[in-house]
């Protein structure tokens, strides 16, 4: 439950201003920004921290984490899984962040190329995987395919490039592949998943992904929603104030039914850490004035 009143039904913030879900104000959250899906790999990431500045764990289970690297504020965020929790995050973040965000999206993903568990994979754009839920409900309707598969949304290229490199600098070019990532409304049904227990119609699912895209490398749930969101973002005038990327460790092998180790994971998690804090201290956004100092919790630790 919310740990104090809340005021304005449209966007709900309480008396210290903050936002309903993700709990954050102004002055908690940097204009670089990492966002994972587990807290104990947030948690990871600020290890590498020359100092960690402020923490905060919200009634919905967002965790925010802000540090110092290389003298440059960056924040982590966790927000579990799903389009929603990347909607929440997204809209609640750029409320009470002045000027540019940079944000990139660090994960776990299937994969449907050659990549294996243990790689990484590098999402150059990311389209949506929907159930169409009135084909299997509506019997007017049951002549339309089961799941609607949306056009691609690019990722912003100068970060992903820088991002590429990074990654391949640290994990080995022959590790790190980039592509189209679908990102799914499911975990199951809608990336393909078999079983008995629901009425899915999803057996060539894959293939049609991959036939509706020469470059289909991946399946996760969030990307899409993040960069959709950054290309809706606006000034006013009609200029986005988001960029995104997207970095994601190949869990699942989807081609083999492989799965990765902990070892595996643990060696992954470290290296794509470092590129990710190494691309956003290397990213100046655009020169663009950012979120003031004063009364920031990094005030006192830059």
């Amino acid at each position: 439950m919310p740990v104090s009143a809340m005021s304005d039904a449209n966007f709900p913030v309480d008396d210290q201003g903050r936002t309903y879900h993700v709990e954050c104000k102004h002055g908690d959250i940097a204009n670089r920004l990492v966002t994972v899906g587990d807290p104990a790999r947030a948690r990871l990431m600020a290890k590498k921290f020359d100092k960690i500045v402020f923490e905060h764990s919200s009634h919905r289970g967002f965790l925010i984490i802000t540090g110092i690297y290389r003298g440059v504020p960056i924040t982590v965020v966790s927000i579990g899984m799903g389009l929603s929790m990347m909607d929440f995050f997204v809209r609640e973040v750029r409320a009470v962040v002045d000027g540019p965000l940079v944000i990139i999206r660090f994960g776990s993903c299937g994969s449907i190329c050659d990549a294996q568990p243990g790689n990484i994979i590098v999402a150059d754009s990311a389209y949506g995987i929907m159930r169409n839920y009135d084909h299997f409900t509506n019997p007017a309707k049951k002549n339309e395919e089961p799941y609607i598969i949306t056009d691609k949304v690019p990722a912003d290229s100068a970060l992903t490039k820088n991002l590429t490199e990074k990654l391949k600098g640290f994990m080995g070019g022959d590790k790190v592949f980039v592509g189209a990532n679908g990102c799914a409304d499911s975990f199951y049904g809608s990336q393909g998943r078999l079983g008995s227990h629901f009425r899915d119609e999803n057996t060539g699912l894959i293939q049609r992904l991959k036939k509706t895209y020469s470059d289909a490398v991946s399946l996760e749930m969030e990307a899409h929603m993040l960069y959709h969101l950054a290309a809706a973002s606006t000034d006013g005038e009609g200029n986005p104030t988001i960029r995104a990327a997207c970095a994601i460790i190949v869990f699942a092998g989807r081609n083999g039914n492989t799965f990765i180790t902990p070892e595996q994971s643990v060696i992954a998690v470290e290296n794509c850490t470092k590129s990710i804090f190494e691309t956003l201290y290397e990213d100046n956004l655009g020169g663009a004035e950012l979120h003031p100092t004063e009364g920031s919790v990094w005030e006192h630790a830059v």
